[in-house]
């Protein structure tokens, strides 16, 4: 259905006069006429009574009228949600994201986001950062907020917006809790609770690395792929781990929190943003722009 017709319906039903209506168109009379004929004919119905005194709505007319109003509303709306997507302005943009990021990176940048971009709708789905790649190259995400170090990237651009390291998570009732600062060599006796190989693999390969660096390799007892969880089997008293150091907002009277002393510097830790560079649309990249201007200013954190 031709949206002029139904424009040029909608302004003859509120002048009920062709002359003016023709006038606010900007078209001749004639063509007005032709038009509002058309329409008639493609509806199969009677939309105006014209008779020598002037122009009246038919029932079907008044109901046309609303319906076209809605028409006429929607189409200007979907006209201008596609130039503000084409423009960066608006649209939607998923975002994954690893869970340790909702202390203190993912709250700080969608805070910024919306203030910047208030048009822009976020979709926000957790997940770890093996499953977030995966997503990123099958296009079911357009960013990511991951975990590195990572093991395989893929195709993925990265950016590093912040980085960590670990400190040690202990149970209170364990006998190293009392001792600040804890070094690596402390925890060689010490069940460990560690992260799952297969989909935490660069925080698994960064605790190894650490434990390795201090002359031991961990007695792992337990395997868990969230870092939250890790900490909930801490908690439990099934084992130490070694958590980023952001995590010890995550406060419990069952467990402690203790600074490494002699922290091997090779065995950073990180949170990163990733992008598919074959999906680089303006909303991506402002969000790209956002992050690197909200996190620019941050130090390595102790």
């Amino acid at each position: 259905m031709d949206l002029r017709r139904i424009r040029h319906f909608v302004v003859l039903a509120e002048t009920l006069n062709f002359r003016r209506a023709a006038e606010r168109l900007h078209i001749a009379q004639p063509a007005l006429t032709v038009s509002i004929q058309k329409l008639e004919a493609e509806l199969d119905t009677t939309l105006f009574l014209r008779d020598a005194r002037g122009v009246a709505l038919t029932a079907s007319g008044r109901v046309a009228l609303l319906e076209a109003k809605r028409i006429l509303f929607h189409a200007g709306q979907f006209s201008e949600r596609v130039h503000a997507a084409a423009s960066g302005l608006g649209g939607t943009l998923r975002v994954g994201f690893v869970g340790s990021t909702t202390y203190q990176v993912l709250p700080r940048l969608v805070s910024r986001f919306r203030e910047e971009y208030p048009g822009i709708e976020l979709v926000l789905k957790e997940a770890t950062s093996t499953s977030i790649l995966r997503s990123l190259e099958e296009e079911v995400l357009d960013v990511g907020l991951i975990r590195t170090p990572l093991m395989s990237r893929g195709t993925a651009t990265l950016i590093s917006l912040q980085e960590d390291r670990f400190v040690a998570a202990l149970p209170r009732r364990n006998p190293l809790a009392a001792k600040q600062p804890l070094t690596l060599a402390d925890l060689a006796q010490e069940r460990f609770v560690m992260y799952a190989q297969t989909e935490a693999s660069g925080l698994h390969a960064a605790a190894m690395a650490a434990c390795q660096t201090a002359g031991f390799l961990p007695r792992i007892t337990q395997e868990a792929t969230q870092i939250q969880t890790v900490l909930a089997l801490v908690e439990s008293g099934l084992g130490v781990a070694l958590v980023p150091s952001i995590m010890r907002r995550f406060g419990s009277d069952k467990l402690v929190y203790s600074t490494l002393a002699n922290y091997p510097n090779t065995t950073s830790i990180g949170i990163a943003l990733a992008f598919s560079p074959h999906a680089d649309g303006p909303a991506i990249r402002h969000f790209r722009e956002v992050a690197i201007a909200e996190f620019a200013g941050d130090a390595p954190a102790a």
